[in-house]
């Protein structure tokens, strides 16, 4: 792979950097093929063969961190890959009338080949972390915990409820009344379309867990459907507060919490 007069990586760094038209600059195009290849081209000499061995360990690092570079850009497995195979492209050339280098360059070949695979591996990996952790963020935007006044917290829910969601709130709520010191939660499913078993169930344990620390939840929203699914499933909610809409939850909230108390910071509760 190395040629005088000649500057394969240098060749090779312009194949891809016009492939990427643009969108990586070309000097980090540059930094990052001229340390593979430096990488690469110790290997072979060292006579490592097989690309998933000790030996190619460090080449793997820089196609990984390479990789998932290119999945964070936005660029899809293919033109990742294609990276690495534009290698055999600047070398087909080279070895084109060297007969005696044709099974080396075979061999290479099959390696890169190997490495190209290696690189949608990563790609893969990264793109399923990336969507595991929007998704995660996106859990935690959409089960907002806010303080209504002193002493009392909202947890207005919208969109679909499910049993991970359930979870958050759970956690989340459970938190923020340690944080607040407050001692009234109120669930407001108004934009909860529909609510299953286990919801209603995780619901349930989420109202019991802020008994235990000495609070009292309510849970406000509750449409005909709903309370009609919750019926029909045979759920008790005991002498858990429910409410049918927020504004009397909020109602609840303040004949418990005494007029003396209201509101602290210029909120002004629904009536």
């Amino acid at each position: 792979m190395s040629v005088p007069d000649r500057d394969l990586a240098a060749e090779w760094v312009s194949v891809v950097a016009t492939s990427l038209a643009g969108r990586v600059s070309r000097a980090e195009v540059d930094r990052e093929l001229r340390e593979l290849y430096a990488a690469l081209l110790g290997t072979l000499r060292k006579g490592g063969s097989d690309p998933h061995g000790e030996e190619f360990a460090e080449v793997r690092a820089l196609l990984s961190e390479l990789s998932r570079s290119r999945a964070r850009q936005g660029f899809t497995p293919t033109e990742t890959a294609t990276g690495v195979f534009a290698l055999k492209s600047v070398l087909e050339p080279v070895l084109a009338d060297r007969e005696a280098d044709v099974p080396a360059y075979l061999e290479l070949s099959r390696l890169l080949d190997a490495l190209g695979l290696f690189t949608v591996e990563v790609y893969a990996r990264t793109r399923e972390e990336l969507i595991s952790a929007q998704a995660e963020q996106l859990l935690e935007l959409s089960t907002p915990v806010v303080k209504l006044w002193d002493g009392v917290i909202g947890v207005p829910l919208v969109g679909t409820l499910d049993s991970a969601r359930t979870m958050v709130v759970m956690e989340k709520m459970l938190q923020a009344l340690i944080d607040t010191g407050s001692d009234q939660a109120i669930i407001d499913i108004t934009g909860v379309p529909a609510v299953d078993t286990q919801v209603a169930q995780h619901l349930l344990k989420t109202v019991v867990a802020a008994r235990l620390m000495g609070a009292e939840c309510a849970i406000s929203g509750i449409r005909p459907q709903i309370a009609q699914t919750i019926v029909a499933l045979g759920i008790d909610f005991g002498d858990i507060v429910t409410k049918a809409t927020l504004a009397d939850a909020l109602r609840h909230a303040i004949r418990r919490s005494g007029a003396a108390t209201l509101p602290a910071s210029g909120t002004s509760p629904a009536r």
